[in-house]
C-alpha cells in the first residue's frame, strides 16, 4: 500500500487535501482510494494535484529605537511597533496605554509588550505607548517596528 497527500482544486480558490492510497486488486490492477485528512470517504470534484508547500512566512525588515529619557519628559511610541521595552532606573515614570489612565511604574522595573507573529506578517501592537519622567526620573525606551 502506499499514501499520497493530494489536493483537490475545487477552482475559486477552494483547494482542498486529501489522502489517497493505492492499492492491488485481486487482479493486480493498481486502484485508488481517496479519503480525507480524518480517514472519512472523499470524492475529488475538482482537478486532483500535489499540495503545494505552505507559503514561507515574509521576512520583513525590523527597524530598532532606543531613547532614554532623564528628568521630566515624554517618550511616545506611536501604534504599529511590534515590541515595546520599558527598564527604569531611577524614579516613578508612568506609562499611558492607547489613551488609557497613565499607571506609576518604580525603579528597578522592566516591562516588554510585544506580538507572536506566528506567520502572520504585519502582526503589530495596536495602541501608543506613552512613557512620561518626572524630575529624577531615568528611564529607557526601546521599540522595534516593521519597515
Amino acid at each position: 500500500m502506499e499514501y499520497e497527500v493530494l489536493c483537490d482544486d475545487q477552482g475559486g480558490g477552494t483547494v482542498v487535501p486529501f489522502l489517497r492510497r493505492y492499492t492491488l486488486d485481486d487482479t493486480g490492477t493498481l486502484v485508488p482510494v481517496d479519503t480525507d485528512l480524518d480517514g472519512g470517504a472523499y470524492t475529488v470534484t475538482g482537478t486532483v494535484e500535489r499540495c503545494a508547500p505552505p507559503e514561507e512566512p515574509a521576512n520583513p525588515e525590523i527597524d530598532g529605537t532606543i531613547q532614554r529619557q532623564t528628568g521630566a519628559g515624554t517618550v511616545t511610541i506611536a501604534a504599529g511597533a511590534r515590541s515595546v521595552t520599558l527598564v527604569v532606573y531611577t524614579g516613578n515614570p508612568t506609562v499611558a496605554i492607547g489613551g488609557g489612565a497613565a499607571v506609576t511604574v518604580g525603579p528597578g522595573t522592566s516591562l516588554t509588550w510585544g506580538v507572536d507573529r506566528g506567520g502572520a506578517a504585519g502582526e503589530t501592537l495596536q495602541d501608543a505607548y506613552v512613557f512620561t519622567g518626572a524630575a529624577g526620573s531615568d528611564f529607557l525606551v526601546t521599540s522595534t517596528r516593521e519597515v
